[in-house]
């Protein structure tokens, strides 16, 4: 075990890949001798060689579309699109092309060697074209998983998991906690299972369910809650398609509340998916409304990025509405 941050983690994965796999390649833009934006890279080119981690063109529809033809003939292809921003000019490739591959031909041929890794939301005072988070659009995709880790221990199991699967998976990677995550991370390598949630902490009156960066959020507002006498369940989805719904519908039947904590905006964001299932597997079960606490209907502000976020505040608040409900 070693004390690193999750992009040393996420870069220890690439290496273990790598060295596991001699048909693996990197790229993106500026990720070879330069590491990516992020450092996330840092190092695969020096040790791999300029054929297995190199740069790409600035052009990310061009950056899907060759991982799509490197994995359609048998090559495992880890793509970084630079921030998640950037990956609506990719988004015919994905969802039209490594999303529907494998189902086209009836199997005979795929793009399941197909990961794409990419950085997203805010917190980093970033601005509206640095600080988005897509990954509902991806979730509406038959064909594509998506994943998003917490810590830098998930993200590395995770990343591991999700470049060996045998379906593309889109891997967005909280930036905001690149360098603040910080914990114990095994140097060997292992899987954590995608489509499983995780129950992070035990309660008995409201479940609050997040993923990625907004889990240290809800569990801020969970230890407010606590002092006053409010017992929640802590929820981390890591994956968003397949998601598990046993595991949250178990929760929920035992707390008989739910609240969902996202950092994309409310209308049309994932957790209204959440919701929807969730009433209709434990209706019966509901003491009170599922509750949504999310980004704000409008274009990700800059000077106004506190008030925009869906803080540890503006969840404790959602939560004694819930139980006062």
């Amino acid at each position: 075990m070693a004390k690193i941050n999750m992009l040393q983690a996420i870069n220890q994965a690439l290496m273990t890949a790598m060295e596991a796999n001699p048909k693996m390649v990197v790229f993106g833009e500026d990720v070879g001798h330069f590491g990516g934006v992020f450092r996330a890279t840092s190092g695969l080119q020096d040790k791999f060689g300029k054929p297995r981690c190199f740069n790409s063109p600035l052009t990310e529809q061009g950056i899907a579309g060759f991982a799509n033809g490197l994995a359609s003939v048998g090559m495992t292809a880890v793509a970084e699109i630079q921030f998640a921003d950037y990956i609506f000019p990719a988004f015919d490739q994905i969802v039209n092309e490594s999303a529907k591959f494998r189902y086209r031909s009836g199997n005979e041929f795929n793009v399941g060697g197909l990961t794409f890794r990419t950085p997203y939301g805010g917190g980093i005072a970033g601005g509206h074209y640095h600080s988005q988070s897509p990954e509902a659009y991806f979730t509406h995709t038959p064909g594509l998983k998506v994943v998003v880790p917490r810590n830098a221990y998930e993200a590395k199991g995770l990343l591991l998991a999700a470049i060996a699967d045998p379906n593309p998976v889109i891997f967005f990677e909280p930036k905001r906690l690149y360098r603040a995550s910080v914990g114990e991370v095994p140097e060997a390598s292992y899987h954590i299972e995608l489509g499983k949630a995780q129950v992070v902490s035990q309660g008995t009156d409201i479940t609050v369910l997040a993923w990625g960066a907004q889990m240290e959020i809800v569990e801020q507002a969970a230890a407010m809650a606590e002092k006053e006498g409010i017992s929640c369940e802590i929820i981390d989805l890591k994956t968003l398609a397949p998601w598990d719904v046993a595991t949250v519908a178990e929760s929920v039947r035992k707390t008989g509340r739910l609240l969902i904590n996202h950092e994309a905006p409310l209308t049309g964001g994932f957790a209204g998916e959440i919701a929807a299932t969730i009433q209709q597997e434990c209706f019966l079960s509901l003491e009170s409304p599922i509750s949504r606490v999310c980004g704000l209907d409008t274009p990700y502000p800059l000077c106004h990025e506190k008030e925009y976020m869906p803080d540890s505040l503006k969840t404790f608040e959602a939560i004694k509405a819930s139980l006062a409900y």
